[in-house]
This record gives C-alpha cells, sequence and structure tokens, in this order.
C-alpha cells in the first residue's frame, strides 16, 4: 500500500478522490491509469471528448493523431478547440487545452493522417488505441494494424442522431472488418453535437475499463445510440470464419 501511495503525489490524490474511492479502481488502478499510455486518433468531435475524459482521468500519456487545422465550422461539435485557436494544427489546439485542464500528463502530438505506411510506427508504443476518425478506410487500417501488434481497440462512429461504439481486443475476434467489410462513406452527413459527446464518453469509459481491467467490455457487441427516440439498443456480432484480419 505504501509504494502505491508514492506512486501518486498528494495532489494528484486530491485531484482523483473519486476514483480513487471506486472499488473498481482504488489506489491500484489510478496507478494504473497514471503508467497508462493511449493514442487517439482524429481529435474532432469523437477524438475531442475522449481526450477531454482520459486527461481528466489521469492517462499518463495521451498521444493524438490529427493533419487538419481548425476551422470555425468545426467548433459546433469538436469541443477541445476554440475561436483563439482557428488556423492552429488541431494536435497543437488540443495539446494546450488539455494541459490547462490536467498540467501533469504528457501529450504527445502528432500533426499527420495514419496510414498503411506509418501505422505500425504510432500505434506500438501504446497500450489502448481509440480510433475517432471520420472515414472507413482508416479505421480498417487502424484495425488491422492493432490486430497485428495485439492493441486493444475502441471504435466510434457517428452520422446525423445516430452514434455507436464497440470494442476490439486482439488476438480474440470479431474486429471490425467482421461487421464492416465494406461501408459507405459519411463524411459529408450533418451531426447533431452532443451525439459525439455521448459516443466519445462511452468510448473513454471503455479505454479505462480495458486499462484497469474492471466490468464487462463492449467485446463482441456493439451499442447503438438513436438521438431522435433517445434509446440505446445493443447488437452482437460473432467472428468471420472467413475474416482475414482476425483469423
Amino acid at each position: 500500500m505504501y509504494s502505491i501511495l508514492q506512486s501518486l503525489s498528494e495532489q494528484q490524490l486530491l485531484r482523483y478522490d473519486r476514483q480513487i474511492i471506486l472499488p473498481q479502481i482504488g489506489l491500484k488502478g489510478q496507478r494504473k491509469l497514471k503508467e497508462s499510455k493511449v493514442l487517439v486518433i482524429g481529435i474532432g468531435g469523437l477524438g475531442s471528448v475522449v481526450a477531454y475524459w482520459l486527461a481528466c482521468s489521469g492517462i499518463g500519456y495521451i498521444g493524438i493523431i490529427d493533419p487538419d487545422t481548425v476551422e470555425i465550422s468545426n467548433l459546433q461539435r469538436q469541443i477541445l478547440h476554440n475561436e483563439e485557436h482557428i488556423g492552429m494544427p488541431k494536435v497543437i489546439s488540443a495539446m494546450v487545452n488539455l494541459k490547462k485542464l490536467n498540467s501533469e500528463i504528457q501529450i504527445l502530438p502528432y500533426p499527420e493522417d495514419i496510414n498503411k505506411k506509418n501505422a505500425m510506427d504510432y500505434i506500438k508504443f501504446y497500450d489502448v488505441v481509440v480510433a475517432c476518425p471520420d472515414n472507413f478506410e482508416t479505421r480498417k487500417i487502424i484495425n488491422e494494424t492493432c490486430f497485428k501488434l495485439n492493441k486493444p481497440l475502441v471504435i466510434g462512429a457517428v452520422s446525423e442522431f445516430e452514434g455507436q461504439v464497440f470494442d476490439i481486443i486482439p488476438p480474440a475476434g470479431p474486429c471490425y472488418h467482421c461487421i464492416f467489410d465494406e461501408a459507405e462513406d459519411n463524411t459529408s452527413r450533418g451531426i447533431l453535437a452532443p451525439v459525439a459527446g455521448v459516443i466519445g464518453s462511452i468510448q473513454a469509459t471503455e479505454t479505462i475499463k480495458i486499462l484497469v481491467g474492471f466490468g464487462e467490455l463492449l467485446h463482441g457487441r456493439i451499442i447503438i445510440y438513436d438521438a431522435l427516440k433517445g434509446a440505446f439498443r445493443e447488437a452482437k456480432f460473432l467472428k468471420n470464419p472467413s475474416c482475414p484480419i482476425c483469423k
């Protein structure tokens, strides 16, 4: 017990008190979060929310990848950014605001897109990957790379009034390719801003559960949120025996 206390400063014990008193987390779990490294891919509507909650929760190292700059149209839903940061690279905007929130954590910004050539170099350093991109092809690349490296992956997606989230836990299937071997591009569709907040919050929660090791993960299960109906529903999905990724 003493060694665990020594790994958390007095300030950290005060900051994370409401988490530490949860028996599922405790001092040991909070130390685990402090030592953990999480990569957030895409720092837009979903990634903004994910990164905020991870920073609040005391994740020691948060990597953020995004090639874009802040535009005024982003501010409707991308809560990590603000008017003063218009024109700034999103990863720098995010880093500045996350450090204001929690100066003790490390933020590692990568102002570029993730692709087949660089995905492995980025992902291999991290304990958990949170996929928040706005396109199908990038999710496929992340999914395949996480399986090659045995890295847990939390995937979220939003469009219009609906969002979905689920976990991928290599080496066991199912994986993203099992259920989405083909998909249409939703990037041109609208989105109700709070829907991204709901899904991003669930992604952050699943990430913490994976890191600390408590609760039932969304592995083989997908949660779908319908804002128009004000309802959640759950669908189970199985490994595709012919999947080329999680075979």
